[in-house]
């Protein structure tokens, strides 16, 4: 496995966790990175952390700030932008330089939710090819003359019959890019189907000077070797794959270097993962919401185990500590790792009509940054 050099960084895997909203904050990264020390000797990859909106950044909104809370031996410390504005982007960009808010910069050209889409934001947004450009430009402007890379992240493009990543990939890396990564689906497929990792192939085809990493259904560490192998891309960015299987870098690490695999971690290692977590979230959140948050994370956890319903849905409820280790003992820690855990997990959905604003289509060279698509909120 040869390092990803993306800009100033050098990084040993070239596996990059992709930003999920309320999963990738500070607690998921620490418990991914302990685990790939532990399981694989090393943490080479790339950690991002939730998106975050360049309008919520520059005007401080509480939960905003704590979205960029990165662990004190955390390195490179990546944070992702959701922007429109190219003026907002170099303040927000700028406001991550001068105050030493993050190593990296990834910008979100990829989201597929209606209510972004519907404003002109997200996947929508690289249809217009000049605004784009700006936007990037704008983000590696603030940026210049330090050691922090920008990054671009996008779709395959709106629809079947609005493929946008070709453009979108030349106009990034002309821009001053350091590298740019393919979800290989269109906004209209969302999570659904298959990713069609042939545009991960063209794309790197078509981009020839900077990084393309491949992004889309990689739920297990052969999965990354075959999507290298058959795209010739760069590197891989893993997203779902890795809910509850935060030990996942470990063995892609393993996979990728040619390295014996680590076994599976048995019911009660698996235990053991699900407290750290929750004493991770407790830390970052405060008890009583970092047991919340971990609510959702259970059933991704105990997926194909043996467990009963009745801890399930008391795990799923459990808002102590206290509460969470009287569960985790009722469970019998020689359960090896059941085949029926692997396989594609997260939310899937259906494809749709992309949401877009009226007259959307008409102008791929219009430069007027999208009325209201400028969220105030983070995290997606």
């Amino acid at each position: 496995m040869s390092p990803l050099r993306i800009g100033s960084l050098e990084l040993q895997s070239p596996v990059v966790l992709a930003p999920m909203a309320g999963i990738t904050n500070v607690a998921f990264r620490t418990l991914c990175r302990e685990l790939e020390i532990e399981r694989a000797g090393s943490t080479s990859g790339l950690y991002v952390c939730e998106m975050v909106t360049a309008r919520a950044l520059v005007e401080r909104q509480p939960a905003t700030m704590h979205m960029t809370t990165f662990g004190p031996t955390e390195t490179p410390r990546s944070l992702q932008l959701y922007t429109v504005d190219p003026e907002t982007t170099y303040a927000a960009a700028k406001m991550i330089v001068d105050e030493n808010i993050a190593d990296h910069i990834d910008m979100n050209f990829g989201c597929p939710v209606p209510k972004v889409t519907r404003k002109g934001g997200g996947a929508a947004l690289p249809y217009k090819r000049n605004l784009f450009g700006r936007i990037v430009a704008a983000a590696v402007a603030a940026t210049e003359g330090t050691d922090i890379p920008v990054t671009v992240k996008f779709r395959v493009g709106i629809d079947a019959e609005h493929h946008t990543h070709l453009d979108a990939g030349r106009i990034a890396a002309a821009e001053g890019a350091a590298a740019v990564a393919l979800h290989a689906r269109t906004a209209s497929q969302r999570y659904s189907g298959t990713a069609d990792w042939n545009e991960i192939a063209r794309l790197k085809e078509h981009v020839t000077d900077v990084p393309v990493l491949g992004n889309g259904d990689i739920f297990a560490a052969e999965d990354a070797a075959r999507m290298m192998a058959e795209t010739g891309c760069d590197g891989v960015v893993v997203g779902r794959g890795c809910l509850g299987r935060p030990w996942l870098f470990a063995e892609l690490s393993a996979a990728l270097n040619d390295a014996e695999q680590p076994v599976p971690p048995t019911l009660g290692e698996v235990a053991a993962i699900i407290r750290r977590h929750a004493e991770l979230l407790a830390a970052h959140h405060g008890e009583d919401k970092g047991l919340r948050e971990l609510r959702k994370h259970v059933s991704w956890y105990l997926r194909g185990f043996p467990v009963g319903s009745e801890i399930r849905v008391a795990m799923a409820l459990v808002s102590k500590l206290t509460e969470l280790d009287d569960l985790l003992a009722q469970l019998d820690p020689t359960v090896p790792f059941p085949k029926d855990a692997e396989g594609p997990r997260g939310r899937q959905g259906s494809p749709g009509t992309v949401a877009l604003p009226e007259g959307w289509l008409d102008d791929p060279e219009d430069v007027l940054v999208p009325a209201g698509a400028d969220l105030m909120h983070s995290g997606g």
